[in-house]
């Protein structure tokens, strides 16, 4: 099949009809291989877009691909097959095929309509067929020029279409930085319109002051971070720059950039968004536990602040997370910061980001902080009750305002955020010692979610094994299948102060441990196995609920200090609980007290 197409060079096709015309002085037409008449000097000007008989010469010399001179027209063999031969009027022809890659893709005609014509073609034909020749070698070369032109058009535009797709900025520079390319996403995170970007330079946009090293080095840089300030905007960004060698000389460079908060919510997507956590993944079928599930699923459809409470190891960020998988906001940044984790001096830069020069050491350009993160979606603060009280306050005026000011800053920058808070400690208590602002707490206890402890859950430690043992098998490539009664007995007979965290360290050093197929005592960690047999040793026969022994304790506390006007007080620091908590289990238990 034939691509090629004479119609794409008409134009051309009809100068060198005329110039041949002019050289040999005779009429001359040029046809397509589809036997159209696609240029013509003379009569066959007027008949140019019409279709010549497939009998004609011009057909045969399609059919045949070879150069012929009809001297005898009427009388020629192929003249014989004509269906013009009747009114045909010519006194000689000459047919010249056009050839690209002996394809034919067309032929040029020369006839004569008098003897003076006739002998212009006869007279020293070799030289004829050889300027012919030429004439048809120089209309395929502009054929395939112009495919080639028409090829690249069409490669240019598919690059420029992959490069619009591409949801980056990029940006193609020369060795002083002059911008020469572009695509969409540059002109989008620029804000600015095509005209305007070519007279821009790529250091105004990353802010860097030279990238000769760069390009002398040709090396290239990746994930390097870059303030923008532009007439109507800014913003913060990551850059890669790849330097353009040609024959080793380098010669520009290729900047691909993004804004930072896009590369944040990619990041979250693939670290948090993947990992979806609802509460049908929160392991667990106690009557208690199951109630607290039901109250946060509710509490995610809401807008207000949680504060989930509960020891370490129950799950709280799992709660957290799934709350914010079944809210509104799922689509959107879950980030977490540990309060208690992060010096008391950055705590604030690290919620609230910074000014560039707010302090010595700030990143050029400044920083976006969790708050800014988390925009639209959830902002965890695990371990609220380690706050400092000076940002107690001020988390408390952006959680009312809705809008927060960087460390350094001048301005206030609205943000959409829902906080879900956490906590380990007796906030009540907390702020009775003045340790923690009682407003706060208000503010983030709207709505209180209290996870109970392991202990407290006793028919779902057997289902936590059982999925556990499942989880490091997986984790460890091993192939534990069972662990026998005596060490489910040790397991369930434990208190677990560590909660399911430190059940499922256990099993994960028990699976580590064993080298058969049933974890038994002796691969437990010793913590276990030596409580287990001081409990039988000393208490072989009688075993109380937890819930006796913690009453019969408060009220040896309460009868030991009941003379005391501290009671409360010295009876909860011996209990080992804040005053809150004891009032609290005062209350629960029905116990009577004199003094306050």
């Amino acid at each position: 099949m034939i691509l090629m197409e004479l119609k794409k060079i008409i134009s051309s096709v009809q100068n060198i009809c005329e110039a041949i015309a002019s050289v040999i002085k005779v009429d001359v037409t040029i046809v397509d291989n589809h036997l159209q008449r696609i240029a013509g000097t003379g009569r066959y000007q007027d008949s140019i877009g019409r279709k010549v008989d497939e009998n004609s010469a011009f057909g045969a010399a399609v059919k045949l691909g070879e150069n012929f001179i009809i001297e005898n027209p009427r009388q020629h063999e192929i003249c014989l097959r004509c269906d013009d031969i009747q009114v045909c009027k010519e006194y000689a022809e000459v047919c010249c095929p056009i050839k690209v890659e002996e394809e034919i893709v067309g032929v040029i005609g020369l006839i004569a309509f008098d003897e003076e014509q006739k002998k212009a073609i006869v007279y020293n034909q070799y030289n004829l067929m050889r300027f012919l020749n030429k004439m048809a070698d120089l209309i395929s070369t502009k054929l395939v020029e112009m495919e080639n032109t028409d090829k690249i058009k069409a490669l240019a535009k598919e690059l420029e279409v992959v490069l619009d797709s591409v949801d980056r900025g990029i940006i193609a520079a020369d060795n002083e930085g002059k911008i020469l390319r572009y695509n969409k996403k540059a002109l989008q995170l620029l804000k600015v319109q095509t005209e305007d970007i070519y007279s821009m330079n790529i250091k105004e946009i990353t802010g860097e002051a030279s990238f000769s090293s760069l390009l002398k080095k040709n090396y290239p840089l990746k994930n390097r971070q870059f303030f923008y300030r532009g007439k109507k905007h800014s913003f913060r960004g990551i850059y890669d720059a790849k330097p353009i060698s040609l024959e080793e000389k380098p010669v520009g460079f290729v900047f691909t950039f993004s804004n930072i908060s896009d590369v944040l919510n990619t990041v979250n997507d693939l670290t948090t968004g993947t990992i979806i956590t609802g509460f049908d993944n929160i392991i667990g079928k106690n009557d208690k536990f199951n109630n607290v599930k039901i109250e946060a699923k509710k509490a995610a459809n809401s807008t207000s602040t949680i504060l989930i409470q509960g020891e370490s190891g129950t799950g709280k960020e799992l709660f957290a997370r799934a709350i914010h998988y079944e809210s509104h906001r799922r689509k959107e940044p879950f980030i977490p910061i540990n309060c208690g984790a992060i010096p008391e001096q950055l705590l604030e830069s690290e919620l609230f980001g910074y000014e560039e020069g707010a302090f010595t050491g700030a990143r050029k350009g400044g920083k976006e902080g969790k708050f800014q993160l988390a925009n639209k979606g959830t902002l965890f603060l695990d371990e609220i009750g380690d706050m400092p009280l000076h940002l107690q306050s001020k988390l408390l005026r952006v959680l009312q305002e809705k809008m927060i000011e960087k460390v350094g800053g001048k301005d206030y920058i609205p943000i959409d955020v829902r906080v879900i808070a956490a906590t380990n400690q007796d906030l009540e208590e907390k702020v009775l010692e003045k340790s923690f602002r009682e407003d706060l707490f208000y503010r983030i206890n709207v709505i209180p979610i209290n996870i109970p402890p392991l202990r407290q859950r006793g028919e779902d430690i057997l289902i936590l094994i059982e999925y556990l043992l499942d989880k490091c098998n997986k984790k460890l490539g091993k192939q534990v299948e069972a662990i026998d009664l005596q060490t489910i007995d040790i397991l369930k007979g434990y208190s677990w102060p560590g909660n399911v965290r430190e059940l499922e360290n256990t099993i994960e050093y028990a699976v580590n441990m064993c080298n058969e197929q049933v974890i038994k005592a002796m691969h437990l960690p010793n913590r276990l196995t030596k409580k287990t047999i001081a409990f039988e040793t000393t208490n072989p026969r009688k075993i109380l609920p937890i819930k006796e022994v913690e009453k019969i304790e408060i009220t040896k506390a309460i009868h030991l200090y009941k003379n005391d006007s501290k009671a409360i007080t010295k009876a909860a620091k011996a209990l080992g609980i804040g005053r809150a908590t004891l009032y609290r289990k005062l209350k629960e238990y029905d116990i009577e007290t004199v003094s306050k």
